[in-house]
């Protein structure tokens, strides 16, 4: 398509060719600017000069307002069931997580007023009731305010009882509870006794397991060396310091394996059994104290759980 431009000041002419892509822009640019004026008028006339228009005018376009606004509605509330569905799940999930919880809680031990996973957080407020029974987005929010705080509530309990239980686990490691030797058997109590060196009644502070030379000497707890050295009583001696005053002691061996200051953990080897010391023969002298006092070893390993 040529354009011819005349104009009278000028005496030359000006020609502008289009071609099939400038048209087909032209149209579609005059066609949108159209619909946004339509649209504007529209708006307008039915703002400021319904009285204007024609009884079918005005019913034709309220008719395509109303469609439109009933379709973005059908929106609306089509997201707001989806949402309400995921709440539902959200509570399905809550409850089951409070379950779990009550038995967690009854395993370890907590006090059950503290931890009530069966009941629900204290809330209050006035009553306010609506007059319509559909979803909102009020509701929703409501709803999912309400899950945020049990949701804190539970996620403190949950990290309270958490911590309880490693304080548990950790106090179960660090109490004296495995056999310091796989195999023996005991050749002397904790208590009164003969000593037989001299003859006299003397009081014997641990347990002797008599077990041949060189016999692995396991820790029976985790802790911390605080002494791996010759003693004139008790010759190659191990002392593990547990924590909460208790401390543990390994007597008579051949071969010290751990350093004053090393970290050792439940069951690890930490010397070889001998007959250092005063002793009369090859066994591991045992014993556990608590505060500075001996205790009877049997009742400790016993008593605790492996």
């Amino acid at each position: 398509m040529n354009i011819i431009i005349v104009s009278n000041g000028r005496a030359k002419t000006r020609s502008i060719t289009l071609g099939g892509k400038q048209i087909a822009l032209a149209l579609f640019v005059l066609m949108v600017v159209t619909m946004l004026f339509a649209s504007a008028l529209q708006n307008v006339l039915l703002r400021f000069a319904p009285e204007s228009l024609g009884d079918t005018a005005r019913a034709i376009l309220l008719s395509g307002r109303e469609a439109e606004q009933q379709r973005q509605l059908a929106y609306v509330q089509a997201g707001l069931q989806g949402m309400a569905a995921k709440v539902g799940q959200m509570q399905s999930q809550m409850q089951r997580l409070d379950a779990l919880g009550g038995r967690l809680a009854k395993i370890s031990g907590m006090k059950p007023e503290e931890f009530s996973f069966d009941k629900p957080s204290p809330q209050g407020g006035p009553l306010v009731t609506s007059a319509s029974a559909e979803i909102n987005v009020d509701d929703l929010s409501r709803e999912v305010q309400n899950l945020t705080l049990v949701l804190i509530d539970r996620s403190d309990k949950m990290s309270a009882l958490q911590t309880m239980l490693m304080q548990n686990q950790l106090s179960k490691k660090l109490l004296p509870s495995v056999a310091p030797v796989r195999d023996g058997w005991y050749s002397s109590n904790f208590g009164w006794r003969v000593d037989p060196f001299n003859g006299l009644s003397a009081m014997h502070e641990g347990v002797d397991y008599v077990v041949p030379e060189g016999t692995p000497i396991y820790a029976s707890a985790g802790g911390v060396v605080s002494y791996a050295d010759i003693n004139p009583s008790y010759g190659n001696m191990v002392e593990i310091d547990h924590g909460n005053e208790i401390i543990t002691r390994y007597a008579h061996a051949s071969k010290l394996l751990v350093k004053v200051g090393q970290v050792v953990r439940r069951g690890e080897k930490i010397a070889e059994v001998g007959s250092t010391g005063r002793s009369t023969g090859n066994h591991l002298h045992f014993e556990i104290r608590y505060r500075g006092i001996a205790q009877n070893p049997v009742r400790f390993l016993k008593n605790a759980s492996s």
